[in-house]
């Protein structure tokens, strides 16, 4: 739609370097314009004046402290207001977007039923691989994970379509939506609160939208030490509780405490299968 405009916030925390390669992809990303918009929470690396010298244009928004995942994308967000923004593009500092990455996810957004469009996501490291090509929630068993994962890149997940949950690591909205719904839900720390604004938005009556002619690539988990990391573990199990209890989710209650261990092995199992380059489907969320 001519004349829109649309913002993107990268969240910053002590990650200088993914910072800047994420900002020299957007740098060369091609229509329709954008606006960046660096968002720091705290940082104590010296991030600021680095990035601000590489782009000494680039409007910067410094916290002063950590307000975390949801907290500092909601301070960022309210610094829109009043500007005429009319859409959105959350995205992870520790990627890197291709150059016609935003004009499929804006166009997406032209429907009116769609309330959240994700690309497709593939791992930095191994970029013939995906890390999403849509996402999963099962009240019942409280199975919340991403289609595709680790799989080989194929023609099965070229077709958009919608889908259960978009991943915080890169979504697009309109502004006015995200403000209808209340912004990402700050009682969840880093993990969960991407889940629980996509059921938010399906609440409101509007779809999810997995769409993969926009590519972005992750660096996966370069913020937390990794896959396996145990405390982002524990951390993802907070939050996936914390999810269940606020949308009613009893069948996810009841059952992930009980399959929380098997979970863990075979998801043990699972990644030490990827890095002999095997692949699964989906990745659980404990």
């Amino acid at each position: 739609m001519k004349g829109e405009k649309t913002a993107v916030i990268v969240l910053n925390w002590n990650g200088a370097a993914d910072t800047l390669a994420c900002l020299a992809s957007l740098a060369k990303v091609r229509q329709p314009e954008f606006t960046t918009i660096l968002a720091d929470n705290g940082s104590t690396d010296g991030s600021v004046e680095i990035v601000r010298r590489a782009f000494p244009e680039l409007e910067i928004l410094e916290f002063g402290r950590n307000l975390g995942f949801a907290g500092g994308n909601n301070a960022a967000f309210r610094s829109l207001r009043g500007r005429g923004f009319d859409n959105v593009v959350f995205l992870n500092n520790d990627t890197v977007v291709d150059p016609g990455f935003l004009q499929p996810l804006v166009e997406t957004l032209h429907d009116g039923w769609v309330g959240i469009v994700a690309p497709k996501i593939l791992y930095m490291d191994d970029p013939t691989r995906i890390w999403y090509a849509g996402g999963v929630v099962n009240p019942a068993t409280g199975l919340i994970g991403h289609t595709g994962i680790r799989k080989p890149d194929s023609p099965e997940f070229d077709a958009p379509k919608p889908v259960g949950y978009a991943t915080g690591c890169c979504l697009a909205m309109r502004c006015r939506d995200f403000e209808a719904i209340g912004g990402f839900d700050e009682r969840f720390g880093m993990y969960g609160e991407d889940v629980d604004l996509s059921m938010k938005v399906r609440e409101h009556g509007l779809v999810i939208m997995y769409q993969p002619a926009s590519r972005v690539w992750h660096r996966v988990s370069a913020s937390s030490g990794g896959e396996m990391n145990f405390r982002k573990q524990l951390r993802k199990s907070g939050a996936a509780m914390t999810l269940f209890a606020k949308h009613g989710m009893f069948g996810g209650l009841l059952l992930y405490p009980l399959l929380l261990p098997f979970r863990a092995l075979l998801g043990l199992l699972r990644f030490q299968l990827f890095q002999r380059a095997s692949s699964q489907e989906r990745e659980d969320f404990s």
